[in-house]
């Protein structure tokens, strides 16, 4: 028995040899994969830009100047255009002011109309009854002379007719124009005071309400004095009004007058200050300061125009406040000329668009208002339809001759 297990045991040590030896014999025939390198080859990255010590020597690279470098789109050098600096706009030479009302009579044919024509047909009736007094002081009272200055003209003018007698047209037309004339106070003093001083300009301040053309009238102004001689600096103290500035500027560049503007709602007596301290520096012979459009309803707005003028008078004194009056308001500028008054001192009147309005008898009632003249009045939308006002050339006017 022990025989037998002995004789198995070595059979199975024999086989198992035999399976060994042919494993190994087939483990060698495989061709093995070739073994990888001992050093394997890696590829850096960009290195990054280094500053100080660390910093590597720049390389040498061709580059090409700014010259050599075209812009899109952009010509050559030798064709490029010269750009075309635009000119400035001619200097205008105004109208000479001498007799300026008597060129502009037409303007006032309606006026003349309504009033003169008027008055000269009922006083040229067989018959002078009440009832026709009575129309003369109503042509009188709706070209707003005012009740008062009304019933003195037509008291007069019964006086003279009954005592001397006046009958014909000539004389009748020669009686209405000095009755006339002596309404208009040909006493007053309207000469505008643009003469400048020893060390300074004379200044002028143009007030008044929105809508009467004040702006437009300063500038006409500025004509007026240009024309005379005289040279202006103009200052925009309308910084509440959008393009103000730029509207004043252009009528002063129409005649080479220098125009002083701030920012838009900026400071009005700045600017003010700053025209007349430039009129000093230039040695001017005027200063015009244009200031804001205030309504005279507003008592705050009112209060800063006084203090315009305080400011203004650092420099020196204000030779002319001319208050800007619409013509076709009539007797609601009566308002509006009183409570400027109270405010400032009103040296004088400049009524505009007095041409095509039954309005002229203003020009009696604002003075007897004010006790102030009427010195210029507006006749037109032209650069030169502002005239200086003279008594008996505005009768004229309105009469005929």
């Amino acid at each position: 028995m022990e025989i037998v297990i002995l004789v198995v045991v070595i059979a199975l040590v024999v086989i198992l040899g035999a399976g060994g030896l042919v494993v190994g014999s087939r483990r060698k025939k495989r061709k093995l994969p070739a073994a990888p390198p001992s050093t394997p080859t890696i590829t850096a990255p960009p290195a990054e830009p280094h500053i100080g010590d660390e910093a590597a020597v720049p390389r040498e690279e061709p580059r090409r100047t700014i010259e050599e470098v075209a812009l899109p789109g952009a010509a050559a050098p030798d064709a490029v255009e010269e750009l075309e600096v635009p000119e400035a706009p001619p200097i205008e030479q105004p109208e000479p002011t001498a007799g300026r009302l008597v060129r502009l009579r037409s303007r006032l044919s309606r006026s003349q109309n309504s009033l003169g024509k008027g008055l000269l047909t009922l006083l040229s009736r067989e018959r002078l009854d009440d009832d026709t007094w009575e129309e003369i002081e109503e042509i009188l009272i709706t070209a707003d002379v005012g009740v008062t200055p009304t019933q003195e003209l037509v008291q007069r003018l019964r006086t003279r007719v009954r005592v001397l007698g006046t009958r014909t047209p000539e004389e009748l037309r020669t009686l209405l124009r000095e009755e006339l004339i002596a309404l208009l106070d040909p006493a007053l003093d309207r000469t505008l005071h643009t003469e400048s001083h020893e060390e300074s300009p004379s200044v002028v301040m143009v007030v008044g309400v929105n809508g009467t053309g004040k702006t437009t009238t300063t500038g006409k102004l500025a004509r007026v004095l240009v024309a005379d001689g005289r040279s202006v600096v103009l200052g925009a103290a309308d910084t509440f009004r959008a393009a103000a500035a730029d509207q004043l500027q252009t009528w002063g560049e129409r005649v080479g007058a220098r125009t002083v503007r701030g920012p838009e709602g900026g400071d009005p007596a700045s600017v003010a200050f700053d025209a007349v301290k430039e009129g000093i520096a230039e040695g001017a012979d005027t200063v015009l300061i244009d200031t804001a459009g205030r309504l005279h309803t507003k008592t705050g707005l009112m209060d800063e125009l006084g203090k315009v003028k305080r400011v203004v008078e650092k420099h020196g004194p204000v030779d002319e406040v001319l208050l800007v009056l619409d013509a076709t308001t009539g007797q609601n500028g009566l308002v509006q000329a009183r409570v400027f008054a109270e405010v400032v001192d009103i040296t004088g009147i400049v009524l505009t668009k007095l041409d095509g309005t039954a309005k002229g008898g203003i020009v009696v009632a604002v003075q007897r208002e004010l006790g102030v003249p009427v010195k210029l009045i507006g006749l037109g939308e032209g650069a030169d339809d502002l005239a200086p006002f003279t008594p008996d050339a505005f009768v004229d006017a309105l009469i005929g001759e």
